[in-house]
């Protein structure tokens, strides 16, 4: 059995708040270390419940162009799994309530060592992890490492899980359950919201565990309407075309591009505060 985690803590004290959480999420080194890290250290106070923190890949197959082009930015200016643990670290040194989760492929996990992430990412003050391909048939390559350690094992559900495979999804899922609200990648498409919170309804009946809700949110009144049926509501394309919009022709940051996201955070932030 999994110990208690901040995310288990996170999802408990909302719920005496009767509320739901916001889950943001960003790219580790986009667009650089030292600017990315400013953001990550700004998110709480902003308003965000949860923190999902992308590990730059080169092929995320599941990201829109988005995410995918904040990967590039990330990996261009040298960003790898050490300098992204050592994020966390700094992170931690100042928030050691709000819950980080990490996010992203088995591919660099693996040139990394299974064993050793797990521990060094438990060390560094990571909770949960989500990696969105590795099946539940592949359990003891990561999912038992991690839960060995106490770490989350985040698993995504999508329109397309009925309820043979569902049992499969929800077994050694901890944390929460990510529910994919679209067919396809992220950011590219909106959420049908009523039919996201009737298959949210429909798994909810199969399990106890949070259902936090991604793929294409994007405002304020769309992290509203999720979280008045799921627990949480997680936008990141949205975060990620700010810092975008932020960048100067030459790729780096303009002037002030942390404090234009964490605005932006701030208002998503009213969809579960207001």
């Amino acid at each position: 059995m999994t110990l208690k985690t901040r995310i288990d803590a996170r999802f408990e004290q909302l719920k005496t708040e009767n509320r739901g959480a916001l889950i943001t999420f960003v790219t580790a080194g986009d667009p650089t270390y030292d600017v990315s890290l400013e953001i990550l250290k700004s998110l709480p106070e902003a308003g965000a419940d949860i923190i999902e923190l992308g590990m730059p890949f080169s092929d995320p197959m599941a990201d829109g162009p988005a995410i995918q082009l904040a990967s590039e930015r990330a990996l261009a200016n040298g960003q790898n799994m050490i300098k992204t643990l050592e994020m966390v670290r700094e992170f931690r040194k100042t928030e050691p309530d709000t819950p980080l989760v990490l996010m992203g492929y088995f591919n660099p996990i693996y040139h990394y060592g299974a064993e050793k992430f797990v521990s060094d990412a438990k060390e560094a003050g990571v909770d949960g992890l989500i990696v969105v391909d590795v099946p539940p048939e592949a359990d003891e390559e990561l999912c038992i490492p991690a839960m060995k350690v106490g770490l989350n094992f985040i698993r995504l559900a999508t329109p397309t899980t009925d309820d043979k495979r569902l049992p499969m999804v929800l077994q050694n899922t901890s944390g929460f359950l990510y529910y994919v609200s679209v067919t396809g990648i992220t950011g590219v498409n909106a959420p049908d919201i009523s039919d996201v919170l009737k298959n949210v309804a429909r798994i909810q009946g199969q399990t106890d565990l949070p259902i936090a809700v991604g793929f294409g949110v994007k405002s304020a009144e769309q992290v509203r309407e999720i979280t008045a049926g799921a627990a949480g509501a997680v936008v990141g394309s949205a975060i990620v075309r700010e810092i975008e919009a932020n960048l100067n022709e030459d790729g780096s940051p303009q002037e002030g591009l942390a404090m234009r996201v964490k605005a932006l955070i701030s208002e998503l932030a009213q969809g579960v505060r207001a």
